[in-house]
């Protein structure tokens, strides 16, 4: 009913003529057109939540009405100049790109915040064909290369979110890419989460790191975050990716 691509190099960061990061081809962008010339899916939405921006897929769709390409990101990490709430597209594309830049330090509750009030609605105006999830595991609380803090139980609610949009707007044709996620101890329980939330089935294993960083003050949604999601928000809502049937 979904699938888990597990696949390296990642490919978020790479754009239509250049690789960037440490990505060489946009394997979620080449998936996206794969599925639209090869088995005539119309409509596709990204749902990027990779710690740093999805700059690839923003430019490689930027003028394109047929996929709509939502990034959750750190504000301002990398890559540092693309990724405000402004850019959302141009000429046909003009409202298919939207971008959710969260306040380094971001945890549970702001990613979550930003699936209910910008993620679920660009969703259901658009309603996409096939959901595609670049799913970098960087912000994870322990990763060197971010500052936000997710735990394992964090992605299992976005996954769990994303995946009951699937089955509400496209039959649950859903398909997580591997993308970004450096700190090696951690990122197989954020991972084995994910998984779990995808299959339905729920392994043995327990995260050691969980219960203390579930504890941590600022997994609680923060004023300053809340208004960065209705900033995120509202440009959305200003600007929105139509249904084009």
């Amino acid at each position: 009913d979904n699938a888990y691509v597990l696949m390296r190099p990642p490919g978020h960061h790479a754009e239509r003529s250049e690789g960037k990061g440490f990505c060489v081809f946009n394997n979620a962008a080449v998936a996206a057109r794969h599925a639209q010339s090869v088995h005539g899916v119309a409509r596709i939405a990204l749902v990027d939540w990779d710690a740093h921006h999805g700059n690839g897929a923003q430019q490689i769709f930027w003028d394109d009405a047929s996929v709509l390409e939502i990034s959750i990101h750190q504000d301002r990490g990398f890559p540092q100049s693309i990724g405000a709430v402004d850019e959302n597209g141009a000429g046909a594309g003009l409202g298919y790109t939207v971008n959710i830049p969260l306040p380094p330090g971001s945890g549970e509750g702001a990613y979550l915040a930003a699936m209910e009030q910008v993620v679920a609605p660009a969703l259901r105006i658009f309603a996409p064909d096939l959901i595609i999830v670049p799913c970098g595991f960087d912000a994870g609380h322990l990763d060197p290369t971010a500052r936000m803090l997710l735990t394992s139980e964090s992605f299992r609610r976005m996954t769990s979110s994303i995946k009951q949009l699937a089955v509400e707007l496209c039959h649950g044709r859903l398909v997580f890419v591997h993308e970004g996620g450096y700190a090696l101890q951690s990122v197989p329980f954020l991972a084995l989460a994910t998984l779990e939330a995808l299959s339905g089935h729920r392994s043995a294993v327990n995260d050691p790191f969980l219960p203390s960083m579930q504890a941590h003050p600022m997994q609680q949604l923060q004023a300053h975050q809340s208004a960065a999601i209705e900033v995120a928000a509202t440009a959305m809502r200003s600007c929105p990716p139509q249904a084009t049937r």
